[in-house]
């Protein structure tokens, strides 16, 4: 019988398997004894701040969606302020947070039986969001949920750029001592809004009769914040506003609540007109701008 010619050749794989073996142990143990010194680090590049963030401009954080209609709005105008202030290409620094107004709308519900819970913790989550991101301080893009001002400054500890100041501010300006006042349901009927133009401005505000309040939140909530403009309820609007003319001595009108400026126009009434959108972005471009 012929001797396997594979014999000489196992014997040799399995001496070098076993030396291997023997090396490997030797190393590791050496290894663990001697450790290597550690690479010097390479120093990382020197964090280079860009220029944008040198600039003088404050960050506007805006708690838009409510509705995303006159949010729109609020976007335009302070990126068109920023070119016709500063020229060239430049532009706002703004970091918004648009809250679902869907969902939102449901928490205005339960705040109307007396639930505010849910609508105020909406409200501090997105500013909360904003000071996070980096936000100089707040504006609300809603005359309405102004009235979250106080708690969202206790709270989140960042200022907010009260709308009706900025209205306030801008009627006593003009000279006027009687306005109307037309938004929301709540706007019109709650003091935040009236109290101050009263006490802080000095104003005599008037408001429409109960049967005009629901019509005019029923428009703003059904047509207005759907981005739906129709001639019959802005000529009603104007109706209103001619009444608050002629029997309630108003010298002039705030269309406070955001959307309302994308219906009825100066040159639609003879009175003067104070668009809260407008007024409220102005003071806050010029308050970023420390103006």
């Amino acid at each position: 019988m012929n001797k396997t010619p594979y014999k000489p050749i196992l014997i040799l794989l399995t001496f070098l398997a076993v030396f291997w073996l023997l090396a490997s142990s030797h190393f590791c143990a050496w290894g663990a004894e001697n450790p290597s010194p550690s690479p010097t680090p390479t120093p990382s590049a020197a964090y280079i701040e860009p220029d944008y963030l040198k600039s003088p401009m404050k960050t506007i954080g805006v708690i838009g969606g409510v509705s995303w209609v006159s949010s729109l709005e609020y976007y335009r105008l302070l990126n068109e302020m920023a070119m016709d202030r500063l020229g060239g290409l430049h532009s706002a620094k703004i970091l918004m947070f648009s809250i679902e107004f869907g969902e939102f709308s449901k928490q205005e519900r339960l705040a109307a039986k007396g639930n505010w819970e849910p609508l105020r913790n909406t409200m501090l989550d997105a500013a909360d969001r904003l000071k996070r991101g980096g936000a100089d301080f707040v504006i609300i893009c809603s005359n309405t949920m102004n009235s979250t001002a106080d708690l969202i400054e206790e709270k989140i500890k960042i200022p907010v750029l009260r709308i009706y100041d900025a209205v306030g501010s801008a009627v006593q300006k003009k000279g006027l001592k009687t306005v109307a006042l037309l938004g929301t349901a709540y706007t019109m009927e709650q003091p935040f809004y009236r109290d101050c133009l009263e006490k802080k401005y000095g104003l005599k505000v008037v408001t429409p009769n109960a049967e005009e309040r629901a019509y005019i939140n029923k428009v703003i909530f059904d047509e207005l914040c759907a981005g739906k403009f129709f001639h019959r309820s802005k000529k009603r609007y104007i109706a209103i506003i001619n009444r608050l003319v002629k029997e309630e001595g108003a010298q002039g009108v705030i269309l406070g609540c955001t959307e309302i400026p994308l219906l009825v126009k100066q040159k639609d009434v003879t009175i003067p007109v104070f668009d809260s959108t407008q007024i409220h972005a102005q003071a806050a471009f010029d308050y970023a701008l420390d103006k």
